[in-house]
C-alpha cells in the first residue's frame, strides 16, 4: 500500500503556546460565550441501599449547581427505592427513575433519555463527590466549547486508600479514535469521574438492546469506548473531586481474574468494532495515525510512544515506517506535557 497522497506535502503547526492557568481567563482571552454550560448528573444504583444516600447528597452539594440530579433504581431488591422515595419524592431537585432490573447500560440509557442539560456527569450510586467538583468541570467546559468529553483522577477509600491518576498533569487528549481502534487504548475513567457534552452520551448509548446483556456490568466501556471512535475531543482533567468506594460488592473491582480480562477483552474488542461498523471505519484509519497525533497540543511522553508504535504497524516500507516514527518522538519530546 503507497503512503498517503499528500501526506508529505503537509506543514508541521509551530509548537502552541502554553495556555491560560485558568480557563475562565482562557474563556475571555478566546472571546467564546457567555451562556454558563448546564450540568446533569446521572446517578445509577443496583441494590446499593448502604451508599446511594450520600452519592445524591454528594450531587446536590456541589458549589455549582446541577440543573438535574437524575437517579435511576435498576430494580433494587434491598430497599432502595422506597428509600429514595422517602427521601426525595418531593425534592424538586431530584428526579427519581426506577423499574426493572435491566443492568447497568440500560440504567445509563434511562437516565441520559430524561437529560435536558448540556453536559452529563455519571456517577455511581456506591461512590461520592467532593463539592468542588463540578465547578472545575465547568470552568473547562465554559472554556472550550470544543472539549467534548472530560475525565479525572479518584480518590480510592474504604478497603484501600490511594490516588488514581492517568496523568501527571492536565492532558488535551485531542482525538482519540485510531488509538482506540487499534490499539483498544481505554482514554477513560471509571464512571463516577466521566463527563461529556449530551449529545456524544446519547450517541454512545444508541445501542441495539442486545447490548444490554452483554454490559450488566462495566456499562463505562459504552460511553468510553463509543465516544473515542465517533469522534469526540477528549480532556484529563485531575480535580482530587471524586471518591471511589473500593468494597466487596464493586462489580468490576472485586472480580478481576485471568478470565474476566480475557472476556472483557473480547467484548470491548467487539464494542469498538460496533462503533467503528456505524461510522464507515476500518483497517485504513491506521494510515492516518500521525494526523490524529497532530490534535494533540501537549501530549504526554506515553501517547507520543503509543502513536509512533501505531505508525510502525502501517503498510509501508520499513525506512517510511522509521522515518514518521521518528518524526512522531522527536515532535513528542519537544511538547512533551
Amino acid at each position: 500500500m503507497s503512503d498517503i497522497a499528500g501526506e508529505e506535502a503537509l506543514v508541521e503547526p509551530p509548537l502552541p503556546q502554553e495556555s491560560a492557568a485558568d480557563p475562565a481567563t482562557a474563556r475571555v482571552e478566546s472571546g467564546a460565550g457567555t451562556r454558563a454550560t448546564t450540568f446533569a448528573v446521572v446517578i445509577t444504583s443496583y441494590n446499593y441501599r448502604d451508599f446511594v444516600l450520600e452519592a445524591v447528597e454528594s450531587a446536590l452539594a456541589q458549589s455549582r449547581k446541577a440543573l438535574q440530579v437524575i437517579v435511576v433504581d435498576d430494580g433494587s431488591t434491598d430497599g432502595s427505592d422506597l428509600l429514595l422515595r422517602e427521601r426525595y419524592g418531593a425534592d424538586e431537585r431530584v428526579t427519581l427513575i426506577s423499574g426493572i432490573n435491566g443492568g447497568q447500560l440500560s440504567a445509563f440509557q434511562r437516565g441520559v433519555n430524561a437529560v435536558h442539560a448540556d453536559v452529563i456527569s455519571f456517577l455511581d450510586s456506591d461512590d461520592c463527590w467532593e463539592p468542588g467538583y463540578l465547578a472545575r468541570l465547568g470552568a473547562l467546559y465554559d472554556a472550550r466549547e470544543d472539549i467534548d468529553f472530560v475525565f479525572s483522577d479518584l480518590q480510592l477509600f474504604d478497603q484501600q486508600d490511594r490516588m488514581m491518576s492517568f496523568h501527571g498533569s492536565e492532558v488535551d487528549l485531542g482525538y482519540t479514535a485510531i488509538s482506540t481502534y487499534v490499539l483498544t487504548h481505554w482514554y477513560g475513567a471509571p464512571t463516577s469521574a466521566l463527563s461529556m457534552r449530551a449529545s456524544w452520551a446519547r450517541q454512545a448509548l444508541d445501542l441495539p438492546e442486545s447490548f444490554q446483556r452483554t454490559w450488566r456490568l462495566s456499562a463505562d466501556n459504552c460511553l468510553v469506548f463509543g465516544c473515542s471512535v465517533l469522534g469526540a475531543h477528549k480532556y484529563y482533567l485531575p480535580t482530587g473531586c471524586v471518591r471511589y468506594r473500593i468494597h466487596g460488592k464493586n462489580g468490576w473491582w472485586s472480580n478481576q481474574s485471568a478470565r474476566v480480562e480475557y472476556i472483557n477483552k473480547m467484548t470491548s474488542s467487539a464494542l469498538i468494532r460496533h462503533y467503528a461498523a456505524r461510522i464507515g471505519m476500518g483497517p485504513e484509519c491506521i494510515e492516518f495515525s500521525k494526523l490524529e497525533f497532530m490534535t494533540k497540543p501537549r501530549p504526554p511522553w506515553s501517547e507520543t510512544k503509543r502513536y509512533a508504535r501505531l505508525v510502525m504497524m502501517r503498510r509501508v516500507s520499513p525506512w517510511r515506517k522509521w522515518e514518521r516514527a521518528l518524526n512522531i518522538l522527536r515532535r513528542g519530546w519537544r511538547l512533551r506535557g
